[in-house]
């Protein structure tokens, strides 16, 4: 019996992190999309309507190993090794008064996020993407101007935050857990379902999207 592995990763996360992981999977297959194998999403799998599930809880040399294999048939999951990892590009560049700046800007040309603010170091700057490409994919979403909090089961290290503004427009704001904005859409819009569909938008192609720096 042939094996070819297409793809291999380790790393160590948080409680949180493979809670965000595992939802990603899981939402993937809930909505019968191809399901994201990296962080990034270039590498997918597009399952058949029904696989084989193993799980295994076993300890070996001081560890406790928790394995979950799932099967489908060659024939029936189609496997993609250049997935678009995104529809969007994190542009880096120097505003005019010399500050490092970020705004992730989609394929159609809008400017779905940014990060409200200038920093006197480029390194900063990239500081801030990173943050937003590893907390918005998992990020929960709540209503502030409702009092709404973010369980405390799962998602990231950042939460998304619906709001009013004095234009009574919604607007969004993804917000560290340390207090921080570490992006926002930069616009309002009329109802809260178009600001969710602008986040959303900021979830799914903020992991994957290029980096691409302006010079100073």
């Amino acid at each position: 019996m042939s094996e070819d592995t297409i793809h291999e990763s380790k790393e160590s996360r948080s409680r949180q992190g493979l809670a965000t992981y595992f939802r990603r999977i899981a939402r993937a297959l809930g909505r019968g999309e191809p399901v994201p194998v990296d962080d990034e999403g270039t590498v997918t799998v597009d399952p058949a309507a029904t696989g084989d599930l193993e799980v295994e809880l076993e300890r070996e040399d001081g560890a406790v190993h928790f394995e979950v294999e799932v099967e489908w048939p060659d024939e029936e999951a189609a496997v993609d090794e250049e997935a678009a990892a995104s529809k969007a590009t994190f542009e880096l560049y120097p505003d005019s008064a010399d500050q490092w700046r970020w705004r992730l800007v989609h394929d159609n040309g809008n400017i779905i996020a940014d990060g409200g603010e200038g920093y006197s170091d480029k390194r900063d700057a990239s500081s801030g993407i990173e943050s937003v490409q590893r907390n918005a994919p998992g990020a929960h979403v709540v209503d502030v101007s409702r009092d709404e909090e973010a369980p405390e089961d799962g998602g990231s290290d950042a939460t998304f935050e619906l709001f009013r503004d004095n234009a009574d427009e919604y607007r969004w704001r993804l917000r560290h857990d340390n207090d921080n904005v570490i992006a926002d859409g930069g616009q309002g819009y009329a109802s809260k379902q178009k600001a969710k569909q602008g986040l959303e938008s900021v979830k799914s192609n903020a992991p994957g999207a290029a980096v691409e720096e302006e010079e100073a």
